[in-house]
């Protein structure tokens, strides 16, 4: 793999822009999420344990903007609302579950120096 020059790194490169959005807290858990297919608001919510409705929207919102998902709007009484991935977003979804399975795979590590660093920023604020 060969280091990626200056130019090429910009502001408006897809790169940056790609991981800017991915690392948003929720989306990753978002994407993977409706990778299972289409889903509510409610039961959105339900599988992404702390998130709240707000940020569930504004998250979404933010997905549709992007055109990673698309949302459909069910005219029945009462009304009610599904999110699906677009086939952009479905692309999404391999990459998102290899950094899921390298963070399984590494959860020791991870928990370990997430932990030392934990202690270090607290000793620092003796």
């Amino acid at each position: 793999m060969r280091p990626i020059s200056k130019e090429e790194y910009d502001l408006k490169c897809a790169t940056r822009q790609l991981l800017e959005l991915m690392s948003e807290k929720w989306v990753p858990g978002l994407i993977y999420t409706l990778s299972l297919g289409p889903q509510r608001p409610g039961a959105l919510t339900r599988r992404l344990e702390g998130i709240s409705k707000k940020m569930l929207t504004q998250t979404l919102r933010n997905l549709e903007d992007w055109g990673v998902v698309h949302r459909t709007v069910f005219e029945v009484v009462p009304p009610h609302v599904e999110y699906a991935l677009t086939p952009l977003g479905e692309k999404m979804v391999e990459p998102i579950a290899l950094i899921h399975g390298w963070a399984q795979e590494n959860r020791e590590n991870i928990a370990m120096v997430f932990t030392q660093r934990l202690a270090s920023k607290q000793a620092a604020k003796r």
